[in-house]
């Protein structure tokens, strides 16, 4: 095939969001370390897991953080340093057991990377809550990035 008829494969980034800061702040944290300059055929996917609400509720939250992780990418994409073609955003949204619908989704989707944020919980949480990143990081075969968000931030 010639040189110039050569396609790049497409990359898919697959950020799991959800109401909370520390997803949100692992969301911009990886916008500027994950998407190298002259970035070409990117898919940014934002998934969102809602628990099972009432439907007005659900729909409230889920648009609000949707709203919230759209404005994070605009407006790294608006200060950008590097120079970025134009990325294709996808918002998926899913119910019930987030670290198995993310695992899932991840799976259908050909994902390259998983970007998570952490809520950093400690022993006895992470025994009664469980994990979703740990979960994933076991179940997951693309890289997983866990994102902490510091305390002072």
């Amino acid at each position: 095939m010639e040189e110039g008829k050569m396609r790049m494969k497409e990359r898919r980034i697959v950020a799991a969001v959800d109401e909370s800061e520390e997803r949100i702040y692992a969301l911009s944290r990886c916008l500027g370390n994950l998407l190298p300059e002259n970035t070409k055929c990117t898919t940014f996917v934002l998934l969102y897991i809602a628990l099972l609400l009432l439907p007005e509720r659900h729909r409230d939250l889920t648009s609000s953080v949707m709203r919230i992780a759209e404005a994070v990418y605009r407006n790294f994409n608006t200060n950008a340093s590097i120079l970025c073609l134009p990325i294709n955003v996808e918002k998926i949204v899913g119910t019930v057991d987030a670290k198995h619908v993310i695992c899932i989704a991840v799976e259908k989707l050909g994902a390259d990377i998983l970007i998570a944020g952490s809520h950093d919980y400690g022993f006895f949480k992470r025994v009664l809550l469980g994990s979703v990143s740990d979960h994933c990081a076991k179940h997951i075969k693309c890289p997983l990035v866990i994102v902490k968000r510091p305390k002072n931030v």
